[in-house]
């Protein structure tokens, strides 16, 4: 049985025990959260939407993106860089 959990404008394939890195959420670490959920797949038969449990393990940032800016024959550049924060989730029930 699975779920399709929405959260940070992203969806997800959500599997009781499995652990996901998805967008930062406003929760502490250690604390359970409800996660709003798409629908629930049992097989071939498909459930109404129930919430999703899930325990926030940590808050992280992901691996940096190196940004690059130039005009040619101008010699302007700029060198940029980004990381993204995430919150590492694991489902609890469903």
């Amino acid at each position: 049985m699975y779920a399709i959990i929405m959260t940070g404008g992203k969806q997800y394939r959500a599997e009781v025990g499995t652990e996901l890195n998805v967008e930062l959420l406003d929760a502490k670490i250690g604390e359970t959260v409800e996660i709003a959920c798409l629908g629930v797949f049992n097989g071939t038969d498909m459930q109404s939407k129930p919430t999703v449990k899930a325990k926030v393990i940590e808050h992280g940032k992901g691996e940096k993106l190196d940004i690059f800016r130039y005009k040619a024959k101008k010699n302007v550049r700029r060198k940029m860089g980004h990381r993204q924060p995430f919150t590492k989730i694991k489902i609890v029930t469903i």
